[in-house]
């Protein structure tokens, strides 16, 4: 049975880096609790189970620093588990940087809607093991195209690789990216970014890091002109090292998305699959 379409006014959005499941309370706890980056441990799933309940009332959510199953995550892929203990009928996960078995880094995406294509990008840079999921909800000119990313750390490699996505998004009439960028809303690179992509750059700017003291923008929703951000707050949150980001958007009228048929099983991959860059 195929889900009929349906035009929704809004839709609720959230940008989460769940740092593979594991909190941080303090700069000191990078190295005095390092290893619970290398070794599975039972507060994780604790804490997945908290992430999922946060999630769960949200439309869509983009991760950053999901495990796709490794050691860490006791060969849990994050993405999967996330998507059916908060209910989500859709989900998909790009891995990125992998450590042999002991780490599987990627980005992922649940979905309470089906997209009919995703495509996977392998972001430039120095250092490999950065990427981009791009999700096309819709057909046509009034598709709905949802970037989830996750940047480096070093401008340059920043500066290129917003270029790259620049120049995949510029043509679409309707876009939000989510996801870490590492920096601010006010550096050159978001800013040069917005400007070759045709992107709003949202008047708030909550801060989101660290989570236990949050100080810096550096997890943004960026979005077309065409969509409205009713609100843009940061989730008073400290399951990561990261908060959450979230908005309540106003779709562009005509722009119309397909539910999950009933009764059909839990997915991974839209129809038409995904391409890797």
């Amino acid at each position: 049975m195929t889900a009929p379409r349906i035009q929704p006014e809004h839709l609720k959005l959230v940008s989460f880096n769940i740092q593979a499941g594991t909190t941080t309370g303090n700069y000191r706890e990078y190295l005095t609790r390092s290893w619970r980056q290398v070794l599975p441990n039972n507060q994780r799933v604790a804490n997945l189970d908290l992430i999922s309940e946060l999630v769960a009332e949200y439309d869509m959510v983009a991760l950053q620093e999901v495990d796709c199953g490794s050691l860490r995550s006791g060969f849990v892929n994050q993405a999967k588990y996330l998507a059916t203990h908060g209910g989500f009928p859709w989900w998909t996960h790009q891995a990125n940087r992998k450590v042999g078995v002991i780490a599987h880094a990627g980005n992922g995406l649940l979905s309470r809607y089906t997209p009919n294509r995703v495509d996977q990008h392998r972001l430039p840079g120095a250092i490999p093991g950065r990427g981009a999921l791009m999700v096309q909800y819709g057909h046509g000119p009034t598709s709905l195209w949802l970037v989830v990313l996750h940047l480096a750390l070093g401008r340059r490699a920043r500066i290129q690789q917003l270029r790259y996505i620049a120049h995949l998004v510029a043509g679409y009439r309707n876009v939000v990216v989510m996801g870490d960028l590492n920096t601010g809303p006010d550096s050159r690179e978001v800013v040069d970014f917005c400007t070759r992509a045709g992107l709003v750059l949202p008047e708030a700017r909550p801060a989101t890091f660290p989570s236990w003291n949050p100080q810096r923008a550096i997890d943004h929703i960026l979005h077309s002109p065409g969509i409205e951000l009713i609100e843009l707050k940061a989730l008073s949150s400290e399951l990561s090292d990261h908060r959450p980001i979230a908005t309540t958007i106003r779709l562009p009228a005509g722009l119309s998305l397909q539910k999950h048929a009933p009764g059909d099983h839990q997915q991974e991959n839209p129809e038409q699959p995904g391409k890797t860059d």
